[in-house]
């Protein structure tokens, strides 16, 4: 039971679910009283479906442009190619169609825009570096963003829910996290059948990306007794979701379940409880090794897990009984899942050998996220040795 703490809540208008993406993106330009909506999309969605037309079609005289060339990890290069596109649009609100990099981009972009960054180096300063835990720092301040956004996501990453944004230096090969309270969108709009396009390991993968969302703030010091609940719920609801959206990829009900399951599983997140390992390490799986986001937490949550059980056993009996596995220890619970959805299970599944370890380390040690894991991590020998948990059993049991 929490016995102290501080219960934040985020600085967005509302979630519109179950509704028609093309309709409700009309609706909340009009809500807004915008009249130059940028468009910043998926690439598949633009070129292989009419979703992205039907947007551009419902907003007539307020539709500005589209952008459909974002990469699967959100760089600066190309956020600053947009801010310069919507700018030169005349946009007064951004819509993102699409995954978690087009959100991500979307985000930092209305920050370009505000301060007029449109080469990358100006952001340097403004990215969070580590301090204490749930209190990283900036040597630059952003301003409040006039131009904002509203979001229609197309996986279960979660990403939308949150002021943060993870973006990629490639001239380091580091991904960052930039952060102010107004980067959170206006609103996002949860419809099911625009989902129907995304491929189904992406669609499975993110949503366990998100479920990592609630897991890492129910084993979060800084948690509070709301946020447990609601995630605990979310962590369920996913877990429902994504077993019936793999035996039925076309049972709507089932991708409402998931979207749902997304929504409360980053309650934690969206209210500033601080994520831990599974952020940290998984921020340089992704922005130095170039492994798919939502390929990350099925290959590296279980590490997590064990890792941090002596200062979690409460709250990992929660997370074990929401997958359906109460009795089990969570990190079980967490791989018979993965299982079931057919994803990837192993750190080796996407490229990553023990030989990278020790480099994964002293990148991941600096992160915003390693002061808050729940268990120590403070140097890069600590995350090598989460990294070899799993590594140590099974050669346990293949003697």
């Amino acid at each position: 039971m929490r016995l102290a703490g501080v219960q934040n809540f985020p600085p967005m208008d509302r979630v519109l679910f179950g509704q028609p993406a093309a309709d409700m993106v009309l609706a909340e330009a009009q809500r807004l009283g915008a009249n130059r909506v940028y468009l910043v999309v998926s690439h598949t969605l633009n070129t292989t479906t009419n979703e992205i037309e039907m947007i551009r079609t419902k907003l007539g005289d307020r539709y500005a442009g589209t952008f459909d060339r974002v990469p699967q990890h959100t760089t600066r290069a190309n956020a600053v190619e947009i801010a310069k596109a919507a700018t030169a649009a005349g946009a007064d609100l951004l819509a993102a169609v699409g995954g978690g990099s087009v959100v991500d981009v979307v985000k930092i972009v209305t920050m370009c825009m505000e301060h007029e960054i449109f080469d990358e180096d100006g952001l340097d300063g403004y990215e969070l570096t580590a301090g204490a835990p749930g209190a990283p720092t900036m040597l630059k301040q952003f301003r409040t963003p006039r131009v904002r956004s509203i979001v229609v996501p197309t996986t279960l990453s979660g990403g939308e829910y949150n002021a943060g944004a993870l973006v990629t230096d490639t001239r380091r090969d580091w991904k960052q996290v930039f952060h102010h309270p107004l980067m959170m969108p206006h609103s996002i709009i949860l419809d099911p059948q625009i989902t129907l396009h995304t491929p189904e390991t992406l669609w499975l993968g993110s949503g366990t990306r998100s479920m990592d969302h609630g897991i890492e703030a129910l084993c979060a010091k800084l948690g509070t007794p709301l946020v447990d609940a609601v995630v605990t719920e979310g962590i369920g609801l996913l877990a429902e979701g994504l077993r019936r959206c793999k035996s039925d990829p076309t049972d709507l009900e089932a991708r409402r379940l998931a979207q749902y399951g997304s929504w409360l599983s980053a309650f934690g997140l969206q209210t500033r409880v601080p994520m831990g390992a599974s952020h940290a390490i998984g921020h340089v799986l992704g922005g130095t090794f170039g492994v798919p986001h939502y390929l990350i937490t099925p290959v590296l949550m279980p590490h997590v897990l064990r890792y941090n059980r002596p200062a979690t056993e409460d709250a990992q009996r929660r997370i074990a009984a929401a997958l359906g596995a109460a009795g089990r220890s969570a990190a079980d619970a967490f791989e018979q899942f993965i299982q079931e959805l057919g994803l990837p299970g192993r750190l080796s599944d996407v490229g990553i050998e023990p030989s990278d370890y020790q480099r994964i380390g002293e990148i991941a040690v600096k992160s915003v996220f390693a002061p808050a894991n729940p268990r120590p991590l403070n140097q890069p020998a600590d995350i090598v040795a989460l990294l070899e948990t799993l590594k140590d059993q099974t050669a346990a049991q293949r003697a």
